[in-house]
């Protein structure tokens, strides 16, 4: 039996497009269908399959995905979802779409969406066991599957506010989608960000020195910070934490889960530190 359109899908319909030609998208039985003929299937588990073709990145992978759920789920990250729903309060008072590019699991358009009953999200992501996860996190989060280096399959000006957490960009094209009066809103690690686990653990992806002059020299063109937010503060560690933190990381790439079981001690605190900017469109 075909997947039924989700109902946090629907708000999204008049906004979506296809990504082969660009034109409007429907609903037809348990898929997404352009005037063309292009079709793409909804997932038994809620999420639309937009992606076609060879992928850029294939995003997490299935123990990353558990290790992100188990690791988010102790609230550890509580702090900077909080920042995030604030600074989105604050351009998005009443009704609104919000897209999270980079979804991921969903956790935190799902906090959002929390606090803004007006809203409606949409979360992006190239893992399709991701956004098995995504598509459950909130009865208002749609999900569908998406590459953030193509091309988005949004129509010009319909996105308020577009979130990056943690997860590549493509300006220009967030700079396409957002309407003039939205906002994007980008989160990432500076220096000290899990300090003392990558102290630890040498294997870990290191943050670049000079990540911050890049981002400002990539999103200058189309962008201009409006605020910025330093979230920091030291959380409690159980090894098991500490292990799915690790392994929820770019550095799971690099380490096996048995790498990291069988490691020597590990931190039992661990210095969260993140900058929370808000951009408005030039």
């Amino acid at each position: 039996m075909p997947a039924l359109l989700p109902p946090a899908l629907e708000p999204f319909l008049d906004s979506l497009r296809c990504p082969v030609c660009r034109t409007g998208l429907r609903s037809d039985r348990g898929s997404l269908r352009c005037p063309s003929g292009h079709t793409f299937d909804i997932a038994r588990q809620g999420y639309v399959s937009l992606l076609t073709g060879a992928r850029t990145t294939s995003g997490d992978d299935a123990a990353m995905v558990r290790a992100r759920n188990q690791f988010l789920s102790t609230g550890r990250y509580a702090p900077v979802r909080r920042t995030l729903t604030r600074m989105t309060a604050d351009v998005l008072p009443g009704q609104g779409r919000v897209v999270d590019i980079g979804c991921g699991t969903g956790y935190y358009l799902a906090g959002v969406l929390d606090q803004l009953p007006g809203a409606r999200g949409l979360g992006l992501d190239a893992s399709v066991r991701a956004l098995r996860s995504a598509a459950r996190a909130h009865p208002r989060a749609a999900a569908a599957s998406w590459d953030v280096f193509r091309p988005f399959p949004l129509a010009d000006r319909t996105v308020d506010v577009m979130l990056d957490v943690f997860a590549p960009r493509n300006p220009a094209e967030f700079h396409r989608v957002l309407r003039p009066t939205g906002r994007l809103i980008v989160v990432r690690p500076v220096e000290r960000h899990l300090a003392e686990l990558r102290g630890q653990v040498p294997a870990m992806v290191a943050i670049d020195p000079d990540k911050e002059q890049r981002l400002h020299q990539a999103l200058d063109p189309y962008f201009e910070a409006a605020r910025t937010q330093h979230v920091a503060y030291t959380a409690p560690l159980t090894r098991q934490e500490a292990i799915d933190l690790v392994g929820m990381t770019p550095s799971a790439r690099h380490l096996t889960h048995a790498d990291l079981s069988a490691h020597g001690p590990l931190p039992d605190q661990v210095t969260v530190s993140v900058l929370a900017t808000s951009y408005q469109p030039r």
